[in-house]
């Protein structure tokens, strides 16, 4: 039985998913299993997840892909990936599972970089980090694209609520926290994340999208409907007009 599970949901990955699961691949921790949730792709995701030796399962929005996974998973922890994210450092899951465990944690996320050269990404997310480390005992923020979570407390919560399609992740290890779950941000190694959707909306467009939506979390709860504009995955976009 592995230790960990590696959950990633994806739709029309085939550029990103092999750039992912060959870092993973590449990791000194090897007790691990993968498992893909795929939203029906219609480009070579299944193919890919198969041949890296993933599991394959159905998927859908990110959280309930993440549940699909989650529901097969065996391992002791599961690790929520998305496809768009890199573990650059081969020392990432040794390094960042020891952090959890010295730290007592059940839930956990860890800082984040882009993956670019561009000063303002890197400014953007650094500011991110920050925000996410000062709040972290208070009002917890993880990004959906790297969760590590033991499995009896992912069970015990009920998994990520279904009727929550954004900010999904952070209503997550929220209501982990309220359960009495120790939830910290890791500092070992950072992920990588693509800056597609910061291309895509713009960087000023998503900084104000995502202050809004945590005035809105804060003053009015969880969003049950997509905020307008929908929910970019993948090669391909959930909409709400």
């Amino acid at each position: 039985m592995p230790f960990l599970s590696i959950v990633i949901p994806t739709k029309n990955e085939e550029v990103n998913l092999p750039k992912l699961l060959a870092s993973i691949k590449a990791q000194t921790f090897t007790d691990y299993e993968v498992i893909v949730a795929d939203a029906n792709s219609t480009d070579k995701t299944r193919e890919i997840a198969q041949s890296f030796g993933a599991k394959l399962v159905g998927g859908g929005m990110p959280g309930p892909g993440r549940n699909r996974g989650a529901e097969v998973a065996i391992g002791h922890v599961i690790l929520f990936l998305d496809a768009d994210v890199l573990l650059v450092s081969p020392k990432f899951l040794q390094a960042n599972l020891d952090e959890m465990k010295r730290k007592g944690a059940c839930v956990a996320t860890v800082k984040v970089k882009p993956l670019t050269r561009n000063p303002i990404d890197h400014a953007l997310h650094e500011v991110y980090n920050a925000y996410a480390i000062a709040t972290e005992r208070v009002w917890q923020h993880a990004p959906g694209f790297c969760i590590f979570v033991k499995k009896h407390v992912h069970e015990e919560i009920g998994g990520f609520d279904e009727t929550v399609v954004f900010a999904e992740d952070h209503d997550y290890v929220q209501r982990a926290e309220k359960a009495g779950y120790r939830f910290r941000i890791l500092r070992s190694y950072p992920i990588a994340v693509s800056v597609r959707r910061l291309e895509k909306d713009g960087r000023l467009g998503i900084a104000i999208k995502y202050a809004m939506a945590e005035l809105r979390m804060m003053t009015g709860g969880s969003f049950k409907e997509l905020p307008k504009g929908g929910y970019d995955m993948g090669g391909d976009a959930f909409k709400n007009e």
